[in-house]
């Protein structure tokens, strides 16, 4: 680690709360475990995650950092014992276990993936959070294929935008919800078809265009509100996929036979307490499949806006609004 400095900024939590309780702090460097590498960060994503650590809701696991962030792009400027893959000189995106707000940050090799050519930091630190996660949902559980439907709720969240565009690249047939024409007209520029769940009736909507039949799969972050109505909407052999809880994780009915009746899947997951092998499966699937098709601009990150570091407590405010279409990312550089 010779060169690099004694300390680094970062965003500090004075106490759990709203945006305001994160500030500019200072503290040591991290310094990386066996297997990890320690990127110099150039920019960072922000996520909802974030933001219930943030309130006291979502507390790190065991061993990560207690620092906010889970995604990074930067340069890698020192490696731990046996890590591999990467060398200090190389420009990675990697998916942290935390620590992210932050100008280093230490993350496990098998984590890290290159930038794709030609993209900005900004653009790189855009994909980690939202490609594993839709990948090991949308494809490794939800085993989306070529001609199948899907219903994406929250079309325009940064899962929402990466699900319509890898869900079409691979050849399925994506309808998603929004709430506001402006909204509906971003989905509709990807290519899927929209549906206006302020004022339209997404369950009457999808039986309509599907012939009655349903679709294949739903990828949903609303939560309990949602459930009867995605069951619903699910064709026989449907598969539910659950990754966030928007409203709620706990219905106060529920009717459960369309999980016999129709042969329903209903599943999820989360991304940060998998172990470091399982993530390091799910980069190496994204690498082989995923990555040429960003190089290609077949699919793209989109960026709402972009803070400085410091201003982290308004890019909370902005995701706490739900008003942003796309990434919301913190820039380390400008």
């Amino acid at each position: 680690m010779n060169q690099l400095p004694e300390t680094m900024r970062y965003i500090e939590i004075t106490a759990p709360g709203g945006p305001e309780a994160m500030r500019i702090g200072h503290r040591p460097l991290p310094i990386p475990a066996p297997g990890e590498v320690l990127v110099r960060v150039a920019a960072a994503g922000v996520n909802r995650p974030d933001v219930q650590q943030r309130k006291g809701l979502y507390p790190p696991p065991p061993g990560a950092s207690p620092i906010l962030g889970l995604e990074v792009a930067g340069e890698v400027v020192a490696l731990g014992a046996m890590a591999s893959g990467f060398y200090p000189g190389h420009k990675v995106t990697a998916l942290c276990n935390g620590g992210g707000y932050a100008e280093y940050v230490a993350v496990p090799a098998g984590q890290c993936l290159p930038w794709p050519h030609g993209f900005t930091a900004l653009q790189a630190a855009a994909l980690p959070e939202n490609y594993f996660t839709v990948w090991a949902n949308l494809f490794d559980m939800g085993h989306l294929t070529t001609g199948e439907t899907l219903l994406v709720h929250g079309g325009t969240s940064g899962i929402g935008l990466t699900a319509i565009q890898l869900a079409l690249a691979t050849g399925a047939k994506v309808f998603a919800t929004a709430g506001s024409a402006e909204k509906c007209a971003a989905i509709e520029s990807f290519g899927a078809t929209a549906i206006n769940y302020r004022t339209q009736d997404f369950v009457e909507i999808i039986a309509t265009l599907t012939e009655r039949r349903g679709v294949d799969v739903v990828l949903d972050i609303v939560g309990a509100p949602y459930t009867q109505r995605n069951f619903s909407c699910l064709a026989l052999g449907g598969r539910l996929l659950q990754v966030a809880f928007m409203q709620g994780s706990k219905a106060q009915t529920l009717d459960l036979l369309p999980i016999m009746t129709k042969r329903l899947t209903y599943t999820g997951s989360t991304m940060r307490p998998r172990t470091e092998a399982q993530k390091a499966a799910i980069a190496a699937s994204l690498k082989r499949k995923v990555w040429p098709w960003l190089e290609a601009g077949k699919v793209v990150p989109v960026i709402d806006r972009v803070f400085p570091l410091q201003d982290a407590p308004a890019a909370h405010a902005l995701m706490e609004s739900s008003a942003h279409i796309g990434k919301i990312m913190l820039d380390l550089e400008g």
